[in-house]
C-alpha cells in the first residue's frame, strides 16, 4: 500500500481509545483519512484524537456508548457532517466478561450481547444505509476474536458473539454486495495491550502456547485491518482472518 493509500478517505471506528482500534486509527490517519474516532471513555477518545492530530492526522473524537443503535447513527452523522461522505466503518468496540457459565447473571450477558453484537450490527447497519445513498462503494470491517473459533474457558458468553460476529459478517455479503460495499472480520489472538503490557505473566504463557513464539502487537493487527478496508482487497468479502501467531491450529489454554 502507498503512504497515502486512504487520503481523502472518511472513517468512524470504535473503541479506538487505546489499543487496536487506536493503532488502526493511527495508521488510517497517517495514510490521509479523516477518523472520528470513538470510544466511551471521553478523556481517553479525545487524549487519541490529540495524539493523532499531533502525528499530523485528522481525528475527531466523538464518546458514547458503541453499543447504543442511535448512537451509531449519530456517528455516521458526524462523519458525514464532518467530512463529507463515509468510506470505511470499523466496529471495534467490545467488552470481556469472564465468568462462570453455571452462574453467570442474565446482566451481564445483556451487556456482552449489547456491545458486541449490537455494537457491530448496528453500526453496519447505519453505515450501509449511508453508503448506499452515496452510490460510491465502501469498506466495514467487524472485530471477532479467536474464542469465536476454540472454546476459552469462562468466555462462553463472549466466545458466542465473537462467532456471531464472524456469521455477521458472512451474510451481510448477500446484502451488501450489490452496492459495492465489502464486509469482513478479523479475529485477534492474544495481543499485547495497554491491559496487558505490565503483565509478564501474559506474555511470557502466551509466547509459550503460540506457535510464532511471541503473542501479537497491536501493529500486527491493525496491518492486516488495512489490508481489509483497502482497495487492495477489494474482492475479499464474508471473510474472518484469523491472526494469532497459528494458536487455533494448536489451541492450548492458557
Amino acid at each position: 500500500m502507498s503512504e497515502k493509500a486512504f487520503n481523502g478517505q472518511v472513517v468512524v471506528i470504535t473503541g479506538a481509545g487505546q489499543g487496536i482500534g487506536y493503532e488502526i486509527a493511527r495508521l488510517l490517519c497517517r495514510q490521509g483519512a479523516n477518523v472520528v474516532l470513538n470510544d466511551i471513555d471521553d478523556e481517553l477518545a479525545k487524549k487519541a484524537a490529540e495524539n493523532i492530530e499531533r502525528e499530523g492526522g485528522c481525528c475527531i473524537p466523538m464518546t458514547g456508548n458503541a453499543g447504543d443503535s442511535s448512537f451509531a447513527y449519530r456517528m455516521v452523522e458526524e462523519a458525514v457532517r464532518r467530512f463529507g461522505s463515509l468510506d470505511i466503518a470499523i466496529a471495534n468496540a467490545g467488552i470481556t466478561i469472564f465468568g462462570d457459565f453455571f452462574t453467570f447473571s442474565p446482566e451481564a450477558l445483556q451487556k456482552v450481547l449489547s456491545v458486541n453484537l449490537g455494537g457491530s450490527f448496528f453500526l453496519a447497519q447505519a453505515s450501509a444505509k449511508q453508503m448506499k445513498m452515496q452510490q460510491a462503494g465502501g469498506s466495514m470491517l467487524l472485530m471477532s476474536s479467536v474464542t469465536g473459533q476454540q472454546a476459552h474457558k469462562d468466555l462462553a458468553a463472549y466466545g458466542m458473539t465473537k462467532a456471531g460476529i464472524g456469521m455477521l459478517a458472512k451474510t451481510l455479503v448477500v446484502e451488501l454486495s450489490r452496492y459495492n460495499i465489502s464486509i469482513n472480520a478479523i479475529a485477534p489472538g492474544a495481543t499485547v495491550t495497554e491491559r496487558t503490557t505490565g503483565d509478564q505473566e501474559f506474555i511470557k504463557t502466551w509466547s509459550r502456547i503460540t506457535p510464532m513464539g511471541h503473542p501479537a502487537s497491536v501493529a500486527d493487527i491493525a496491518n492486516a485491518a488495512l489490508f481489509l478496508v483497502s482497495p487492495a482487497s477489494r474482492h475479499i468479502t464474508g471473510q474472518t482472518l484469523v491472526i494469532d501467531g497459528g494458536w487455533t491450529s494448536t489451541s492450548p489454554q492458557p
